[in-house]
């Protein structure tokens, strides 16, 4: 029990772990190799409810705070690291849509985004352009009553079957300073001159569709415009402390869940006659491992909790984001050594989670922009 969770939530943390331990667990291994969540799942968690918890219930969403969102992406993140292009759908792209949309584009999109009829992306990254994103090339300029798009985004999550993505790029190239001529443009996936490129070979997260886009004079309706032309560093900027937390969720519950592995398997494993648990430095190394989680966790669970209560705590959320996924890097690292051989295997899960977590510490903005951003405000 933390201090932003009721019993309700812990009801409603139940039925999400029935419903996944039914329908995802036993197929993850088949997506993680076809590299990709289907569709069908996608529907399976919106009929259920588990898709977009705070958009509010006249658009057909629960209306309900973050804390939900919070629990529904620990227990995807207790299946794999791969379901992570859920939870940047329905917490990610969704809130831009929420805070800066029109009516029209509200009651165009979000109840079936809702449903899981239509996925979202949102597209950053360049393959020149990644945390510094003032400098990315990609341009819509407006003819008429369109925007004419033009540019490449590359690592873009859910990318391959995304319906509908939300496209940064500069509708001002000439703007001084630069950031100022941005701006966020929905693209939907049947619009002319769009294309997706192959579905890209990563070392984890084999199960989240990455993929690189392409806008070859693409032309989109100009209402498709998010809020104001120039705004969209700025909406951005205010949108990345819910997305680094995020990141700091997924981080803490994979640490959390090797360890669980880590704790069962040096009871069950015997050298020299016995468990390798009864062993000094097993039991030293778990309790450091243990200790370390239990920092996180208390470190997050308070953030979670403030940001819920709206405080800027972009600072501390840097911290998290940081620190969280150094911590789960290093967690995961000592749990495989704690496996040997068997660690380095890929029917054992430790190795998956091993692969997965390399990125954490990259996206959302690398660790050393955090150190930067943090540094900024400290000093």
């Amino acid at each position: 029990m933390h201090a932003y969770l009721t019993e309700e939530h812990e009801i409603f943390r139940r039925a999400l772990r029935r419903f996944l331990e039914n329908e995802a667990a036993p197929r993850f291994e088949q997506w993680e190799r076809e590299k990709l969540i289907p569709r069908e799942f996608w529907l399976k968690m919106g009929s259920q409810g588990y898709l977009c918890p705070s958009v509010p219930e006249q658009y057909g969403g629960a209306g309900v705070d973050f804390s939900y969102s919070a629990v529904i992406n620990e227990e995807l993140e207790r299946i794999g690291s791969g379901m992570t292009g859920i939870g940047l759908h329905s917490d990610i792209v969704i809130p831009y849509l929420l805070s800066y949309g029109s009516q029209e584009q509200k009651q165009k999109w979000l109840p079936r985004c809702v449903t899981g009829e239509v996925i979202t992306a949102i597209a950053m990254t360049e393959p020149g352009a990644g945390s510094d994103l003032a400098g990315i090339r990609t341009t819509a300029v407006r003819d008429g009553d369109s925007y004419i798009i033009n540019g490449q985004k590359t690592f873009i999550t859910n990318g391959y079957q995304a319906d509908l993505i939300l496209v940064v790029c500069k509708t001002d190239p000439n703007a001084n300073p630069p950031h100022q001529g941005m701006s966020l443009v929905f693209v939907e996936a049947d619009s002319l001159g769009f294309s997706r490129g192959r579905k890209l070979e990563k070392v984890g997260q084999h199960s989240s569709d990455t993929a690189e886009l392409f806008f070859d004079n693409c032309r989109v309706d100009a209402s498709n415009l998010l809020g104001e032309q120039g705004a969209g560093f700025r909406y951005l900027t205010e949108k990345l402390q819910q997305e680094r937390l995020m990141v700091a969720i997924s981080a803490q519950v994979t640490a959390e869940r090797s360890l669980e592995l880590t704790k069962e398997y040096v009871k069950t494993r015997k050298a020299f006659g016995q468990p390798i648990s009864r062993f000094q430095n097993t039991r030293f190394k778990i309790a450091e491992l243990a200790t370390m989680a239990e920092i996180g966790r208390t470190f997050l669970d308070q953030l979670i909790a403030r940001h819920i209560a709206g405080e800027d705590i972009v600072t501390q959320v840097s911290m998290a984001k940081w620190w969280s996924t150094d911590m789960a890097k290093t967690v995961i690292g000592e749990c495989l050594q704690l496996h040997g051989g068997y660690g380095y295997m890929e029917e054992y899960e430790i190795a998956r989670r091993y692969r997965d977590v390399a990125v954490m510490s990259i996206y959302a903005g690398t660790n050393e922009i955090m150190k930067t951003i943090i540094a900024k405000s400290v000093l």
